[in-house]
């Protein structure tokens, strides 16, 4: 896996992490701000107007397959080791649009020979709200994966679940460690996630840093295409 470096060269840049949760979206700047949305683009309409962003990084899948699997995310799995279980299969297109998950399931099956889980089918509507605005945006638009964002800020995997206290306070000071160190009022943002999504979106600011450092490395080293005008790699 030799990196793949982006090269913006951007100096002093403004980015942002962001992250899904249960009501909606949550944003983390890499000036420690937070930021709250009921969409993708309410949360960065409110970014946007306090300033100009070189870097957009998303915890969902960008770059659906037709069939099969991505590398993304089997390499994903292979860096945070007992973790794995986080990283869900992207289900391909044709499954996200489905109006069940029996049918989904069904439509997977067929295309890949695997089901998809109940998890990647909840999602669907945001994954499709990424993949549609993601194709219009101003700025670069890059997937992380929180838990591999993690194990390289780290240096190796993970091993407490972020849902438990241990995981709770090991990502906390590894983000403080790498220049992320949360304030403890975040405004609604703070109110409305839990705990996990802003750590989460932090992380993700912290991939988006790197990246418009020109540092950030992506998995696989040169991202997928599958014909619908994304490039499919979870960097960090």
């Amino acid at each position: 896996m030799s990196p793949h470096t982006s090269r913006l060269g951007v100096q002093r840049p403004r980015v942002v992490g962001i992250d899904a949760c249960k009501q909606g979206w949550i944003g983390v700047t890499n000036d420690l701000r937070g930021y709250f949305g009921a969409n993708i683009t309410e949360v960065l309409a409110v970014i946007l107007d306090e300033g100009d962003l070189d870097v957009v990084a998303i915890d969902i899948p960008i770059g659906l397959p037709v069939n099969g699997s991505r590398q993304a995310d089997s390499l994903a799995r292979r860096l945070v080791g007992g973790r794995a279980s986080s990283v869900f299969s992207t289900p391909v297109r044709a499954a996200l649009g489905a109006p069940s998950h029996a049918e989904a399931t069904a439509i997977s099956v067929q295309s890949t020979g695997k089901g998809i889980s109940q998890q990647a089918y909840a999602l669907r509507k945001k994954i499709l709200e990424v993949d549609s605005w993601a194709r219009i945006a101003s700025q670069p638009v890059i997937e992380v994966h929180p838990e591999v964002c993690f194990a390289v800020m780290n240096g190796e995997a993970l091993r407490h679940p972020k849902s438990s206290w241990a995981g709770f306070e090991q990502r906390r000071r590894i983000l403080a460690k790498s220049g992320f160190c949360l304030p403890s009022d975040l405004g609604t943002a703070g109110e409305l996630a839990a705990t996990d999504d802003v750590l989460d979106a932090a992380a993700a600011a912290w991939t988006a840093a790197r990246f418009a450092q020109g540092t950030a490395v992506s998995y696989p080293s040169t991202p997928e295409n599958f014909g619908d005008g994304h490039e499919a790699a979870i960097w960090a």
